[in-house]
């Protein structure tokens, strides 16, 4: 028989055996096929980078042309590039007019809670307005000549970090004033995490100004959209709101801020814990702040003595901490693991061996908490466990009104 008739038979008889292994495939091989593809796709996906929303240049550049501009930013706001937005709209000759500035001010230099007043960038030269102290809302004539509002600040996710009381307000002027908003969303560095007790109303405050848990699980281009959707704002109005979405991302993405978001988060590891130990701020306990460890350790000098101690002295960002010059005795948080919940757990520690539980808690606490019953559960000697599932209902509410505005 001709050779190369054998080899062309031979080749067709193995494709056409290819061919019915295939069509046999059982269904769950097929499956696993497929899982394997999507997982392969996802991976892909994930090795991309991510882009913010300031660096989604093409969706929001066409709109801020030929038109005066307010800006709604500090440190935080930069591209991938680490260029300021600021200085970047400038070289694109976007005519900024105002920069807008939140806590902690535009080069996000300020104590928690510092006064911060008005005044003049000193390398654009443009007028800086204060969103803090008794302005956190912009007056009218404050946005007088504004066409148009951009807000760019990097969220934490934790509903007692200030930069989402700003957005509520600046969402609010914008509406009274007829000002359309741009929200260039960033990832939220805990945006996997839903938890914590609801804040109740009663208990609203500017650490806390909506009835959310502690931990919400947005980004701040979701939540802006929550306040617009749910009408939060004064009297019920709506701003006209454009969000330009991150590139690339989703909530389950870790993600490491390329600079602090505040003096005194200087790391992931102080982002992760933040809203776990900020409670104990409405407490006679540090979390750290006059040292370089701030939101990583926790210790007073009314807790047991230990192996772990520390004494916070002024530093930058903590002018007059608490326990100034003191020694603390406490534990060290640095090296833990990523948590995936808001921990309670070092709080009751802390209050189960004070020595001094009178003065333990102070009036901070249940405006940090946006309920008196976290404080009165722990004082009763309550269980982690069961404090937990009296926040399950509540967080299951929210949670379904939240898929209403995730984009991610």
């Amino acid at each position: 028989m001709n050779s190369n008739l054998v080899l062309k038979n031979t080749v067709l008889f193995s494709i056409l055996l290819m061919l019915s292994c295939g069509a046999s495939q059982k269904p769950e091989v097929r499956n696993l096929a497929q899982k394997a593809k999507n997982q392969n796709q996802n991976n892909t996906k994930q090795n991309l980078e991510i882009k913010t929303g300031a660096d989604n240049l093409g969706k929001y550049l066409p709109l801020l042309k030929d038109k005066k501009v307010g800006i709604v930013t500090n440190q935080t706001g930069i591209l991938s590039d680490k260029s300021h937005l600021v200085d970047f709209l400038l070289e694109k000759k976007i005519n900024i007019q105002k920069i807008y500035a939140p806590e902690h001010g535009f080069r996000g230099t300020a104590d928690a809670g510092e006064l911060i007043k008005d005044g003049k960038d000193t390398k654009t030269n443009l007028p800086i307005i204060s969103l803090y102290g008794n302005n956190k809302k912009p007056k009218p004539e404050q946005l007088a000549g504004i066409e148009i509002m951009v807000f760019d600040l990097q969220d934490v996710g934790a509903r007692f970090y200030t930069y989402i009381s700003s957005l509520h307000y600046i969402m609010e002027a914008c509406a009274e004033n007829n000002i359309p908003l741009i929200v260039l969303d960033r990832p939220n560095p805990n945006g996997s995490i839903v938890d914590g007790p609801i804040l109740e109303k009663e208990h609203s405050s500017f650490v806390g100004m909506h009835q959310i848990p502690l931990l919400h699980g947005m980004t701040i281009g979701e939540y802006a959209k929550m306040i617009n959707g749910e009408k939060w704002l004064k009297d019920q109005i709506q701003c006209q709101l454009t969000i330009i979405p991150c590139l690339n991302y989703n909530r389950e993405m870790e993600y490491s801020l390329p600079v602090k978001p505040s003096p005194n988060l200087p790391n992931d590891q102080s982002i992760n814990l933040y809203a776990s130990l900020c409670l104990f701020e409405g407490t006679n306990v540090s979390v750290g702040r006059g040292t370089e460890m701030q939101f990583q350790i926790y210790g007073s000098p009314f807790l047991p003595k230990s192996n772990f101690s520390f004494t916070p002295i002024p530093n930058f960002g903590a002018k007059d901490p608490t326990h100034k010059n003191q020694l603390c005795f406490g534990e060290d948080l640095t090296k833990i693991q990523k948590v995936k919940q808001l921990e309670l757990k070092w709080l009751i520690k802390a209050y189960n061996t004070t020595s001094d539980k009178s003065k333990f808690f102070n009036d901070f606490f249940t405006k940090l908490a946006g309920t008196k019953k976290l404080q009165q559960q722990i004082e009763v000697g309550i269980s982690e466990a069961q404090i937990r599932n009296s926040w399950k209902n509540g967080l299951n509410e929210f949670k379904s009104l939240r898929k209403k505005y995730l984009i991610y």
